[in-house]
């Protein structure tokens, strides 16, 4: 999997130390009172659910942020599929400091891994087609990095990863500015002014915008909001292969195999973010 963009050193390290400092506050007291400060023990990662493991390389980073002398045994890498019993990875080094660790390693790596889960499951059922399954921007306020980095893990692909690497157009904005047409001159204008090169998607509702999308042109992808297999088959049809194709909108596990067979390039789905249930994972003293 190539690295993307917002996985940065700088960014996990910012990410990291801001959770952290939320969770330790002035210490973490009741390590501090109870386990000396020279004890030394070792835990592991065990899976307490069946599904895609994630978050296996973002814990290398928080034990090595919380305490660099402990050491990790990687077993499972990220984007395995595991079992109830398997064992993810042993840490060792001072108690103190896996305490301190833990709650931060497991609230991340059950997110990740369920989030991951549930990517992997709805790509299966793309299977046979060409369509690949996007995330959004529906994600938790300062977790998007690990939300993003677990729907690539599960096989899925990052869409935009916020408001400012691509420009998209949505329904309001449409209406904001008076129609497609305003919407795409207004943005070619600025992108010029500000001499910006950003990509731009623009949203459609109805089979006479994806038209007016066509007349216009100078975007390079378009969505197909809230449009049944019917519709979705007349826009793949008119578009003939102009620009690549998003459907978006309440496309659920029953409904995703059906809008890939119409033939679009890509299945946004805001789900893979904000409703997963997170994988069960413990970190055990042994």
């Amino acid at each position: 999997m190539q690295t993307p963009p917002y996985l940065t050193p700088e960014s996990l390290t910012t990410f990291i130390r801001t959770a952290l400092a939320e969770d330790i506050g002035d210490g973490d007291h009741s390590t501090l009172a109870s386990i000396p400060a020279d004890a030394h023990n070792r835990a592991q990662l065990l899976v307490k659910d069946a599904g895609v493991l994630a978050g296996v390389e973002l814990a290398h980073y928080i034990f090595r942020e919380v305490d660099p002398e402990l050491r990790v045994q990687t077993i499972l890498t990220d984007g395995t599929r595991v079992q109830r019993g398997d064992v993810a990875f042993t840490v060792e080094g001072r108690a103190r400091s896996i305490l301190t660790a833990e709650r931060l390693v497991l609230n991340c790596m059950q997110r990740m891994s369920g989030i991951a889960t549930q990517t992997a499951h709805l790509t299966s059922l793309l299977a046979g087609t060409k369509t690949r399954l996007l995330d959004t921007r529906k994600t938790t306020p300062n977790f998007r990095l690990c939300e993003k980095w677990a729907v690539l893990i599960g096989g899925g692909v990052n869409h935009r990863y916020g408001l400012f690497d691509m420009i998209m157009l949505k329904d309001n904005h449409v209406d904001y500015a008076g129609g497609v047409r305003q919407a795409i001159e207004a943005t070619h204008q600025y992108l010029a002014q500000t001499g910006r090169k950003l990509e731009i998607e623009v949203e459609t509702r109805t089979i006479a915008e994806v038209q007016q999308v066509l007349e216009i042109g100078g975007v390079d992808r378009i969505m197909l909001d809230n449009m049944g297999p019917t519709q979705l088959r007349e826009a793949v049809a008119l578009v003939a292969g102009r620009f690549p194709l998003e459907a978006s909108g309440g496309i659920t596990e029953e409904t995703i195999a059906e809008v890939a067979a119409t033939g679009v390039d890509y299945i946004s789905v805001g789900a893979l973010t904000y409703s997963v249930k997170s994988l069960d994972l413990s970190l055990k003293a042994f």
